[in-house]
């Protein structure tokens, strides 16, 4: 029988100041409580040895019985804290593929740019945490500088997104595309994808690019006044802006910026675990449990419909 570590703790954003989310949290997680999606039962698929998948796994992680997991955990409705527990689409998707694979998935809490560094160092398994699957992080490059910086990273891709320029409701800024960013305050989530995109925008005056360490916090910048904007993945910033204020604080600006996959992280060296993953996503978009768990975040057209391996460009 499996149980749902965490119940004595708040959510992270609670109990860490800005700036400081280095707080590593275990939590155990597969398929259980009151999160799992509707339509897919926590006891579905076996554990351990009945699992249908547990033979694909490699040895260390069969005699462990766990797969760690290094995420950011306050980028809803990805993932996030509700309860004093692990929620959202990257949650509940390793609670599915946990029971494909007969492994509990315990996630540690970290900011995002330290989480390929964790894994680097073997404090994880893998990193789940809406991480664009990119050729730099493949190759284990920094994106500024084109230069070496760790091992390479392989990428089962399992969702696709963009990034979205969200505002203060109302668009007093008028702002229409990243162009209109030139020469603006810009609150973003440091190491992220949407960092790299504002740092890459040609503008005659530089974007002012503030980094934080949690989107929670670019966000607050935001709705502040201190920035004109906030980039960030869709699903993030649309959950935002349905949900902050009752739908009242902020909107989302334009189409989706260069939508590209997400994917879970496992070193380049631990094909095995990789290859495990990759089959238990792919059965569990044959079978369905896939799909309710985006149906159940509201986030079903990112879906896909097989597991690729460095799809990312």
């Amino acid at each position: 029988m499996t149980t749902c570590a965490g119940g004595g703790f708040t959510a992270m954003k609670h109990l860490a100041p800005l700036g400081a989310m280095t707080v590593a949290v275990a939590l155990a997680l597969t398929g259980c409580g009151d999160d799992s999606p509707k339509g897919v039962s926590p006891s579905a698929s076996g554990t351990g040895t009945a699992a249908p998948l547990y033979d694909e796994l490699p040895a260390p992680v069969k005699k462990a019985g766990v797969i760690k997991v290094g995420s950011d955990m306050l980028y809803p409705p990805m993932e996030f804290i509700r309860n004093g527990r692990p929620t959202g689409v990257d949650p509940d998707l390793a609670a599915v593929l946990g029971r494909q694979l007969g492994v509990r998935f315990q996630f540690a809490n970290s900011a995002f740019d330290t989480l390929l560094t964790g894994l680097r160092a073997k404090q994880y398994d893998v990193v789940m945490s809406a991480m664009t699957d990119t050729k730099d992080r493949q190759q284990g490059l920094d994106p500024s500088t084109g230069e070496k910086i760790g091992e390479n990273i392989d990428f089962v891709d399992y969702f696709t997104a963009g990034s979205s320029i969200m505002v203060k409701k109302g668009n007093p800024e008028g702002i229409k595309s990243l162009a209109d960013l030139c020469g603006k305050k810009v609150a973003v989530q440091s190491g992220s994808t949407a960092y790299d995109l504002l740092q890459a925008q040609k503008c005659d005056e530089p974007i002012d690019i503030e980094a934080y360490d949690t989107h929670d916090e670019a966000q607050a910048r935001l709705e502040s006044g201190g920035a004109v904007a906030d980039v960030a993945d869709y699903p993030t910033v649309a959950y935002a802006a349905k949900t902050a204020g009752g739908g009242e604080d902020f909107e989302v600006i334009g189409e989706q910026i260069g939508p590209g996959p997400y994917g879970i992280a496992v070193l380049g060296s631990d094909a095995g675990l990789r290859d495990a993953l990759q089959a238990a996503l792919d059965a569990a978009i044959r079978d369905g449990s896939y799909g309710k768990v985006l149906d159940k975040w509201n986030v079903s057209d990112g879906a896909v419909t097989d597991a690729k391996i460095n799809s990312g460009t």
